[in-house]
């Protein structure tokens, strides 16, 4: 039998007009996307508009992404962005890190092989989104600890189908926002991120919600216990934490 992702690469897939959009953000709209199956394997491409409307995530298309995490080593920290106003999904929004996509346009962001595609893809888009430096974030620095499979819709129009890997890197970065991206950014302790949960104000993107829930604060305590001698923190250190072999379906 057929995966969703099949059957809607084999659909005839709903487009829309942009020029109501943000211009830079209706042009990153074009960047391909990699299709994949429920267990993450590659089944083509299509473009983020494509790939992000309800109407074809309802018919199951399916895509790649990755949300990152930067602790600041120091103190364990963790790096914060609020998503512009321009952001044609979920604008406004508080999220961890960096939430992006590899994309098929790279033939290095397709290397499945050490998760080096979307490593490659995340350092790139922390360049992009925050202007830290891509020396600031190597890719060996970056620590994968799984993937999850959710859906997320934004409106009626709008959505997130997603295998995400999770990556967790430990930096000092120089942060300077691209303000089309990013309309702020704070470092909060684990502490501080719940009462922002807590604080009805606050909205955040739902895959850093569901990632909150299940998995970040379990692994941040485990991040915070393993300084190394001069009270460092690591994130490969977490190597081997969590069977990062299979898609953990949240959906």
């Amino acid at each position: 039998m057929s995966s969703p992702a099949v059957l809607a690469s084999r659909a005839v897939l709903t487009t829309i007009d942009l020029s109501k959009y943000d211009p830079e953000q209706s042009r990153l709209m074009d960047e391909r996307c990699i299709l994949v199956d429920e267990e993450d394997r590659a089944l083509g491409a299509a473009d983020k508009k494509t790939c992000h409307l309800m109407e074809n995530i309802n018919k199951g298309l399916l895509h790649r992404a990755f949300s990152a995490f930067v602790f600041r080593p120091s103190d364990g920290h963790l790096l914060l962005q609020q998503r512009a106003s321009e952001k044609i999904t979920f604008p406004d929004m508080w999220t961890n890190t960096c939430c992006s996509h590899p994309l098929d346009d790279f033939e290095e962001e397709k290397v499945e092989a050490e998760q080096l595609g979307v490593r490659v893809a995340a350092s790139r888009k922390l360049e992009h989104e925050l202007g830290i430096p891509k020396e600031q974030t190597p890719i060996d620095g970056f620590q994968y600890l799984t993937r999850i499979h959710y859906l997320a819709p934004h409106d009626s129009v709008w959505g997130e189908h997603e295998v995400d890997y999770i990556l967790f890197m430990t930096a000092d970065v120089t942060v300077t926002p691209n303000l089309n991206e990013i309309r702020g950014y704070k470092y909060v302790s684990k502490e501080e991120l719940q009462r922002m949960f807590d604080d009805p104000s606050n909205s955040f993107t739902p895959w850093f919600k569901l990632i909150a829930r299940d998995f970040l604060f379990g692994w941040w305590d485990e991040l915070l216990s393993r300084r190394d001698a001069n009270g460092k923190l690591h994130a490969k250190s977490l190597a081997g934490l969590v069977d990062g072999s299979k898609v953990v379906k949240m959906v």
